[in-house]
């Protein structure tokens, strides 16, 4: 059994220092080369868009840290059985770890935006790696004392050695990744002193808003980019007559308007959480269009991140918004409810489409817009099945109670939230146990882009109890109770809770 422990775990003790190695090394090129976010990366673009459905849907906001344990886990089974090769044939555990590296080499170059420099801390990570592993590996042979007790200590002065390098490299990439990468967007962040609006929103009631706090975050980027905003730049180009470029000052001296907006994103089961209302600031996206001159014809706007992702826009979409009364428009965000956007929001610049699902207008840490055509290119989510074009579709949820709660019977007020933008909504209807559709009371809603707050005052009997909600927008037409799932273009369906008065 001892033959085989060790060598086990050498493989795995020789692992872990190298992946930490290869993170530490990536804070000073590029984050998303280290190891196990480069592989990470290449893992989510490669599943497929259901299964991705499923993960947002389960595990919500822990879908990355979740991937990236799986990933730890599965390296660390591995690295556990090469160890064991290794001490039997040495150069097939060697060329199985290398082949690990260059797994992690080959991810970190595929990613969007990479450099030659990207394959650097998969490289050292390899070579921390084997130069570990066959030291440990040497203790492990029979030494000169009776009982191997010389061997045994040597062994677990070399573990403990390994434990604390690990940990110091850890440690140091942590503070590193803290320092270099994140302390210089927080810096900057909190240097930004937002303008005044040339056009303020209304305040609202408090609950109409979400909390920055509260705002739901879902995309691909498994470490938040962090933007130094002295260093960023917007570029606007492709299919214009004046393609110009925009630093993160020249973007606040731009006019700015103020405007609350619902966000929606395609991933929202009905009823789910992935909706929210903020009071956004930004400069208009139509006027940035119409200085850079569109060509006809050119009906997509594709906008970059700058870890890569692309986001496709109708054209029409963002120079026709905010043209109908109660419409609001295309922004080029730079605040989030009175303050400088949050660093996992998109810092310092993200681009915000009322009326469309958030991978079809919505990019963060944005860095260059192109206008294109939808025939020439397809943005990350087209790619995997998406619906190029997405306009977000009537829904309503209720909030309150929630799924099995137990009331006390009696007066019980439901209440909950509806929105159909750039349509706005007419009505909202409780059904109750199979029964007739009953109106709630809507408050006002500032824009037809907001959700609308609705309420309803029900008079509940002792019992189990189904509770069903459905909209009207103002087109007249009737939320849909024909169920669908998010992919490809959005659910469909009434929400419906059970509960129990007693």
């Amino acid at each position: 059994m001892r033959r085989v422990m060790w060598p086990g775990f050498a493989g795995l003790a020789s692992a872990t220092l190298g992946v930490s190695t290869g993170q530490l090394v990536a804070t000073a090129i590029d984050q998303r080369a280290g190891p196990l976010y480069a592989v990470g990366g290449m893992v989510i673009d490669a599943t497929p868009a259901p299964l991705k459905e499923f993960a947002v849907r389960t595990a919500g906001t822990y879908d990355k840290p979740l991937l990236l344990a799986g990933i730890a886990a599965a390296v660390a089974i591995v690295a556990a059985v090469l160890g064991i090769v290794a001490d039997r044939r040495r150069w097939a555990g060697l060329t199985g770890f290398a082949a690990l590296g260059g797994l992690g080499a080959a991810a970190a170059l595929t990613r969007p935006g990479a450099s030659a420099l990207g394959v650097t801390p998969a490289l050292i990570s390899t070579l921390v790696t084997a130069g570990v592993l066959l030291v440990m590996l040497r203790p492990a042979r029979p030494t000169a004392e009776p009982g191997g007790r010389a061997g045994l200590l040597d062994r677990r002065a070399f573990v403990g050695g390994v434990a604390v390098a690990a940990a110091v490299v850890t440690t140091a990439g942590v503070a590193a990744s803290s320092r270099i990468l994140g302390g210089a967007a927080a810096r900057t962040r909190d240097r930004v002193r937002l303008p005044r609006p040339a056009r303020p929103a209304a305040e609202l009631a408090p609950g109409f808003v979400t909390p920055n706090a509260d705002f739901y975050r879902v995309d691909t980027a498994l470490s938040v980019p962090r933007v130094d905003a002295d260093r960023w730049t917007l570029r606007v180009k492709g299919l214009v007559d004046r393609p110009f470029e925009l630093s993160f000052d020249d973007l606040l001296r731009e006019p700015m308007v103020e405007e609350h907006i619902t966000l929606n994103c395609v991933s929202n089961e009905v009823g789910g959480p992935y909706a929210g209302t903020a009071k956004w600031l930004g400069v208009p996206l139509a006027a940035l269009l119409r200085r850079a001159g569109v060509h006809a014809g050119a009906d997509q706007i594709v906008a970059r991140s700058v870890d890569g992702m692309t986001i496709g826009t109708p054209t029409a979409t963002v120079l026709d918004s905010g043209t109908m009364p109660g419409t609001q428009q295309a922004l080029l965000c730079v605040g989030m409810n009175g303050e400088p956007l949050p660093l996992e929001h998109g810092f310092p610049a993200r681009m915000l489409t009322p009326g469309v699902y958030g991978y079809a207008g919505s990019c963060k840490w944005i860095t260059e817009i192109e206008l294109a055509t939808f025939d020439a290119f397809d943005a990350y989510w087209v790619r995997r099945g998406y619906a190029a074009r997405a306009p977000v579709k009537t829904a309503s949820r209720i909030d309150r109670p929630g799924p099995f709660a137990r009331l006390a019977a009696g007066p019980v007020v439901v209440a909950g939230v509806a929105w159909a933008q750039g349509r706005g909504i007419a009505a909202v209807e409780v059904q109750v146990d199979d029964g007739e559709w009953a109106p709630a009371t809507l408050l006002p809603e500032p824009n037809l882009d907001t959700w609308t707050q609705w309420s309803y005052r029900w008079q509940a009997r002792s019992g189990p109890h189904s509770l069903r909600v459905r909209a009207v927008d103002r087109t007249g037409a009737v939320q849909t109770n024909e169920r669908a799932s998010p992919f490809p273009n959005g659910a469909t369906g009434w929400h419906t809770v059970a509960v129990t008065a007693t």
